[in-house]
């Protein structure tokens, strides 16, 4: 009896797994492929998956060679360097095999790699709330953003932008010039110490941090009313959370199964996700007890982030707490890292070409009076605008623009089903031959001499270094008038060229940015 009982046992034990491995498959992998029929019955091909894995261990296959690949000597051309080919070396492979267009997976994840120009022009232009950023990557982004402007999506997403975007109209941003000279004197008279320091002649100085505590300090006093003194630790916190979370891995859905360090480091970002936490709401507190003395017409971003908020019937207070919260780490994040990575890449790129630098230092005598940049005159600096629109177009700080089909959707002619996210790779389109010509490698601002349409005339669409289209980077006009004010502080000061011990390394840490930093030797100008 007993025999019979433990064979009928047995027996519903393998009828339980058999069908638990059919509705796996059913569920799972069937329901992938049937995404992946769609697409390729639309002509998008892409490299055949394996099964649970999809095209992850071919992607970790490639990487690692692209590792043991022999390092090169970028120094005299590592503008033309395809860090694309270092960073992301699948994708850059695949493009190769497979076009413009194609498709791959990661696990049962399916993604859409897009880089032809009148697509990408469709994905950025689409008004659809059916598009937003994809969920899986912006779960892991949440202890860092929140559920703020840069990660939410659908109506929260509209309704963040409505209260945040008017902040950075071109009208709000010139009046913060002045601030932003301030913001910048210290880091000035910190380099002529530092030349004094070391012979009076010449000093060499790796300028990341120092850029990062400029673009900090601004952005701290404009929407926040504070500066960067008070909120060094958040910015400090913020950076080491940047560093644990930014791996490629998450960025494709790749995982890591073997890492026993993973609880450890879950624990390490949960405490730095509390700490910022206690930080923006220390601050908002003594905010909320000042705000009978913020003057109306002076109020700041936040001051406007704290009446949205409360004036909003539908959020409860916890509710509420998570909006103001979740939108200072946004800000205190997006308004500061992307600018001063930005900055560094000018430099490193005006320390190799120093004829543009006598030529924007010969523009500021002429347009700017006392020899400082102000709201008037930042139109009229057509040079360092030049500049800035070419450094951005090859080493622009946001590697991707990324969307999830949030339910079936069009893109141009492609019927994309719920579940896909789409990517497109912004350096390569910036370097296509096909749109910017054979030249596309080097560091020519001339270019843009009559603006972005007649740089790329044949596809205005593919220079997208703040996105295109309804998510177009709010802080644009922030960034780009933050980037004229301290090039132009810097070289009406200095001269500069690269150090010998600059090494060039673009590494994706969320943004794409100068991976052992950026020493230059500076020289006090002759006119100072």
């Amino acid at each position: 009896m007993e025999v019979i009982v433990l064979r009928v046992l047995y027996s519903l034990c393998g009828i339980g797994v058999l069908g638990f491995l059919v509705h796996i498959y059913n569920s799972v992998w069937f329901k992938s492929e049937r995404v992946r029929r769609k697409l390729r019955m639309q002509g998008i091909k892409g490299p055949t998956p394996s099964f649970l894995y999809g095209n992850l261990p071919e992607m970790q296959k490639i990487q690692l060679q692209a590792l043991k690949a022999p390092l090169h000597d970028y120094c005299s051309e590592f503008v033309a360097h395809d860090y694309t080919s270092t960073l992301f070396p699948y994708l850059e492979q695949w493009r190769k095999e497979y076009g413009l267009l194609y498709t791959y997976s990661t696990g049962m994840r399916q993604h859409l790699y897009i880089n032809q120009p009148e697509l990408v022009k469709e994905l950025n232009q689409s008004l659809t709330l059916e598009l937003g950023k994809p969920t899986y990557v912006t779960k892991r982004l949440a202890p860092m953003l929140g559920n703020g402007i840069l990660r939410s999506n659908g109506l929260l997403w509209a309704q963040q932008r409505k209260i945040v975007a008017p902040e950075f109209y071109m009208d709000k941003v010139k009046e913060m010039v002045g601030l932003m000279l301030e913001s910048a004197e210290p880091m000035l008279k910190k380099w002529e110490e530092c030349i004094e320091a070391q012979g009076g002649l010449t000093a060499e100085i790796k300028v990341d941090e120092d850029l990062r505590g400029v673009s900090a300090d601004v952005i701290s006093r404009v929407c926040f009313g504070s500066s960067y003194a008070k909120g060094r630790e958040v910015f400090s916190k913020l950076r080491s959370l940047q560093k644990t979370i930014s791996h490629q891995g998450f960025l494709f859905g790749v995982t890591n199964l073997g890492n026993i360090f993973g609880a450890k480091k879950q624990n390490e970002i949960s405490c730095l996700e509390r700490e910022i936490e206690s930080l923006i709401w220390k601050t908002i507190e003594e905010r909320d007890q000042q705000a009978e003395e913020v003057v109306s017409e002076k109020r700041d971003l936040l001051q406007h982030i704290l009446e949205a908020a409360s004036g909003d019937q539908s959020l409860d207070k916890d509710s509420c707490k998570r909006f103001i919260v979740d939108n200072c780490k946004s800000i205190y994040f997006a308004g500061h890292e992307s600018t001063a990575v930005a900055t560094s890449w000018c430099l490193m790129m005006l320390a190799s070409h120093p004829e543009w630098q006598a030529r924007i230092r010969s523009e500021l005598a002429q347009v700017c009076p006392n020899g400082l940049p102000d709201a008037t005159s930042l139109p009229h600096l057509k040079t360092v605008t030049m500049v800035i629109q070419e450094v951005l177009r090859l080493y622009p700080p946001a590697a991707f623009v990324s969307r999830e089909a949030l339910e079936e959707t069009k893109v141009g002619n492609i019927t994309v089903p719920k579940g896909v996210c789409l990517w497109t790779l912004i350096p390569t389109l910036h370097r296509d031959s096909d749109v910017w010509g054979p030249d596309a490698n080097e560091f020519k601002p001339e270019r843009f001499a009559e603006g972005v349409a007649q740089a790329c005339r044949l596809s205005p669409q593919a220079y997208i270094p703040f996105g295109l289209g309804p998510r177009l980077c709010l802080g644009k006009n922030f960034a780009m008038v933050e980037l004229k004010v301290i090039l132009s502080l810097i070289i009406s000061r200095f001269s500069f060229s690269l150090s010998p011990k600059y090494h060039h390394s673009p590494a994706y840490r969320m943004i794409v940015e100068p991976g052992n930093g950026v020493q230059i030797l500076i020289t006090k100008t002759s006119d100072d």
